[in-house]
């Protein structure tokens, strides 16, 4: 079985939202960094791109139906979504066997 990989975000723009001290959150595009690499997940680079990191906030967070950090995302990248997965850790595969066949 092999080890699920954590993602954080690396965003076209980023705001500072006050209530919660102050902290740096994404904005704009999002994709999916790991960290430890100069590129997104969809295989973009850091710097070229001009995305800035925000190491501290995790994939699932910017995902609009977390309500965390998915504030002022207004988009995924597609790309980093299918790798990263869309959902929760722990949410179920989105279709079920119903009818096995034998």
């Amino acid at each position: 079985m092999a080890a699920r990989t954590s993602y954080a975000v690396a965003a076209s723009g980023q705001w500072t939202d006050d209530e919660e001290g102050r902290r740096r959150l994404p904005a704009g595009e999002a994709h999916a960094w790991e960290r430890g690499r100069n590129e997104t997940v969809c295989g973009l680079s850091l710097s070229r791109s001009r995305l800035t990191r925000f190491p501290h906030v995790p994939w699932t967070d910017v995902i609009p139906e977390s309500g965390g950090a998915a504030d002022r995302v207004q988009r995924l990248c597609p790309r980093c979504a299918s790798v990263a997965g869309r959902r929760g850790a722990d949410a179920r595969p989105p279709w079920r066997r119903v009818n096995p066949r034998p």
